[in-house]
């Protein structure tokens, strides 16, 4: 079973939204939460395969068909169209226990998972030590910072599973766990350097520490094995076949561009490229492949966690956007930190990650505000600053420079056509695509598939 697509989801949705022929991605262009699972489901119908290239379990993506509302932290947001296939690139940290409960979750639901799910053999793992080592690092920094919070982070372990990625012998693979005997191995001798330095961490927190067992970890791990493996392949081989095969691929972002680890707000971004950058090392396809990527936009700015966020707003309009827009985290629960639309930040995005299109989402929260701002510059020690400076202590000093717009009093969830959108909401619209230069070719005025405007431009 297959939740149906709704009347949104037609065969002309990718020419109207300009992608009629090519792969494209899906990319958030601020600090995640834009809406890029509704925009995958709303695709997915469309296209063959469904690939993420980045992240982990630290994601959610929400998509809502009816009245369902589906929360999805690992698995692409394709699963929910019955004939497109899933794939989970090499570039996603997998928690296979997190994997496992969201497929069993998945198919009590009624949603088929079966070959329409597949895994990279050259994915990374994440295990528990590694969500211990997340939280025991961020306290003994926050310690040493005299009781600030470092990051934020989320404590699913994916930084650390990043870390031991890039440090090799510390690593373990999607693959591994198709060789019991050289997983065994492996885990002995991390689970020992692990203990080590966790049991130091605990101490410098003044936390309890117990060790983990190797062999504790290996069982536990060989159960979730035998149920990953039917869905772990060779991904790269994979996407070039269907490639090869005239089948079109979407490219599912997860966080967003100004999470980047290299191009973000460091260091208060995520551990992977999550711009459309990351595409290519995330899944083994090279950049002239991927010609079509849309910019994914909230109406407003949001941000989970520690780090700078220069239109931030602490007052009753923060307090309704958040409230109307539901803007807690799908994975944390936590309340997201509001804001106006940072046209900077914005621009800079969308230059990044090279968007032919920007999908603007959670409009209809924005409906009742007698006035609307956009950041359009920022001043720092008397000057004014154009672009998106990337010193975070810059972007956390400065003041943002607004223009003021008139709102919209009109309830806009049951718009259809683009010309149904009140004339301020149009003026709102050509405004932000005036200044990032990107048109606007999707507009959401509700959590629902069919509540999706598209624009021919």
């Amino acid at each position: 079973m297959t939740p149906q697509t709704d009347p949104c989801c037609d065969s002309d949705l990718m020419r109207s939204l300009g992608m009629a022929t090519g792969h494209c991605a899906v990319v958030g262009l601020q600090w995640g939460d834009e809406g890029k699972g509704k925009v995958v489901d709303l695709m997915a119908s469309q296209l063959d395969l469904v690939v993420r290239y980045n992240g982990g379990a630290n994601a959610g993506h929400s998509v809502q068909v009816g009245d369902k509302r589906y929360a999805l932290h690992l698995i692409p947001s394709g699963i929910l169209s019955p004939d497109a296939i899933n794939v989970l690139g090499n570039g996603v940290v997998i928690d296979p226990a997190q994997l496992v409960k969201e497929i069993i979750g998945l198919r009590a639901e009624g949603i088929t998972i079966g070959d329409n799910l597949k895994i990279s053999d050259r994915a990374h793992l994440v295990f528990e030590y590694h969500k211990v080592q997340d939280v025991l690092y961020d306290q003994a920094l926050a310690k040493a910072m005299g009781g600030t919070a470092a990051i934020g982070t989320t404590g699913r372990g994916i930084g650390p599973c990043y870390a031991d990625k890039a440090l090799r012998s510390m690593a373990i693979r999607v693959g591994d766990l198709l060789d019991e005997a050289g997983l065994r191995a492996k885990l002995q001798r991390i689970v020992a350097v692990k203990n080590t330095v966790l049991a130091a961490l605990a101490k410098q927190c003044d936390q309890p520490f117990t060790p983990f067992d190797a062999d504790t970890v290996l069982q536990e791990t060989l159960k979730l094995a035998e149920i990953l493996r039917p869905h772990i392949c060779d991904s790269a081989h994979l996407l070039h076949t269907a490639i090869d095969a005239g089948k079109r691929l979407l490219f599912e972002g997860a966080n967003a561009t100004l999470l980047d680890i290299d191009h973000g707000t460091y260091p208060f971004v995520t551990s992977s490229n999550c711009s459309s950058l990351g595409v290519h090392t995330g899944t083994g396809i090279p950049g002239h492949k991927v010609t079509n990527v849309l910019g994914i936009v909230k109406a407003y700015q949001t941000r989970v966690g520690g780090g700078p966020m220069p239109t931030e707003l602490n007052d009753a309009t923060a307090e309704r956007i958040r409230e109307v827009g539901k803007e807690y985290g799908t994975t944390t629960g936590r309340p997201r930190r509001v804001g106006w639309l940072d046209l900077v930040a914005l621009k800079y995005a969308a230059q990044l990650s090279g968007a032919t299109g920007i999908a603007l989402m959670l409009m209809d929260v924005l409906s009742g505000l007698p006035e609307l701002k956009l950041c359009t510059s920022y001043q720092h020690n008397g000057k004014t600053l154009a672009n998106f400076p990337a010193d975070a202590n810059v972007l956390d000093t400065l003041t943002p420079v607004y223009e003021t717009v008139p709102g919209f009093e009109e309830n806009i969830e049951e718009c259809k056509r683009f010309d149904d959108l009140p004339d301020n909401a149009h003026a709102y619209i050509q405004r932000i695509e005036q200044f990032v230069g990107t048109h606007v070719v999707m507009v959401s005025v509700g959590p629902r598939r069919d509540q999706t405007v598209l624009r021919n431009v």
